[in-house]
């Protein structure tokens, strides 16, 4: 039974990374994984990946490049202002301006960094390092 999506996802990127899969496949597919999926993208930490239609929810196919450390999803899902950025990338990342917090913001899905400089505050979602 699947309480969180989300982190059943990232349990089986992260899982997948330390075995030295070259891929993962991950379902339930949902809007909010695949725009996770797309900031993880972006930031450089998995290759391409896509949508596999089975008939029922779908399932998504990611690529690893082999660049996570440790991934996870924030429980629960803090609301943080535009100031309190330094205060919670401490509390999830192992250095400053390593990794990224991934949140939700009223633009969408972006990392801490981008957040933080569009000066836009939201809920914190997940981190990758």
């Amino acid at each position: 039974m699947l309480n969180d999506p989300l982190a059943d996802a990232l349990s089986r990127i992260r899982n997948a990374e330390a075995t030295g899969k070259a891929e993962a496949l991950i379902g339930p597919a949902s809007k909010l994984i695949g725009r996770v999926l797309k900031v993880m993208q972006e930031s450089g930490y998995i290759g391409p990946f896509e949508f596999v239609d089975d008939g029922k929810a779908g399932k998504f196919r990611v690529a690893l490049i082999g660049s996570i450390n440790d991934c996870g999803v924030i429980k629960p899902r803090y609301s943080i202002k535009k100031t309190e950025f330094d205060k919670w990338e401490s509390r999830y990342l192992p250095a400053q301006d390593f990794g990224a917090l991934i949140m939700s913001t009223t633009e969408g899905v972006v990392p801490g960094h981008e957040a933080k400089t569009q000066g836009l505050g939201g809920r914190l979602l997940a981190y990758v390092y």
